[in-house]
């Protein structure tokens, strides 16, 4: 097994203290910039890229790897945010948003899922391209997806991953093979001005 890269898209094009996950959103102006700096980051060649099929990943995925084929895995999206996806968060319902802010990690949004739903649907995904093989692997993907996975490979409690994962856009993180299963090491993550 060869080495695994988690890439996370770039700035997406909506306003802050918007809701979203599977909203397909566009990038904006600084793509090309920040596509350049997560290049430098990479080896080269790739044996095998997945990706997010939302525009924000499989976008960025075609340009950084031109010469691959990208294998696009739904699987891979973030989280469903159901009736909240692009709506404020400060005018999401009480009754709703509390409950879920106590405990997202086991409570769905309304009509999307928990982060446990992602995380299930994430990990199996992560372990069939670990089952696949060949190398070096890139991963484009969302902020919760790449949390859930370094969550499973660290023994990370899911309630804790995004304290000990700060993940910018942008970001570069690659997952190496050990004798007791993978670690990983931060190589690009840049936080925003």
């Amino acid at each position: 097994m060869n080495d695994i890269y988690l890439i996370r898209h770039t700035t997406p094009a909506v306003a802050k203290g918007i809701c979203y996950g599977q909203t397909d959103l566009d990038v904006t102006e600084s793509f090309i910039a920040e596509a350049e700096a997560i290049r430098q980051v990479l080896p080269i060649p790739f044996a095998a890229v997945y990706s997010s099929p939302l525009q924000r990943c499989a976008r960025l995925a075609d340009v950084l790897f031109p010469g691959n084929a990208v294998t696009l895995r739904p699987e891979l999206m973030e989280l469903h945010c159901g009736s909240w996806e692009m709506q404020p968060w400060d005018s999401l319902p009480k009754g709703e948003i509390d409950p879920w802010m106590a405990d997202f990690v086991n409570i769905r949004v309304p009509g999307g899922e928990s982060y446990l739903d992602l995380h299930h649907r994430v990990t199996r995904c992560f372990n069939a391209i670990v089952d696949a093989g060949g190398g070096p692997i890139a991963i484009v993907a969302h902020g919760g997806v790449l949390r859930s996975i370094l969550a499973s490979i660290s023994g990370t409690p899911l309630i804790d991953s995004f304290k000990v994962f700060s993940l910018y856009y942008g970001c570069v993180v690659r997952i190496y093979p050990t004798t007791a299963g993978f670690d990983y090491e931060v190589l690009l993550n840049n936080k925003p001005d």
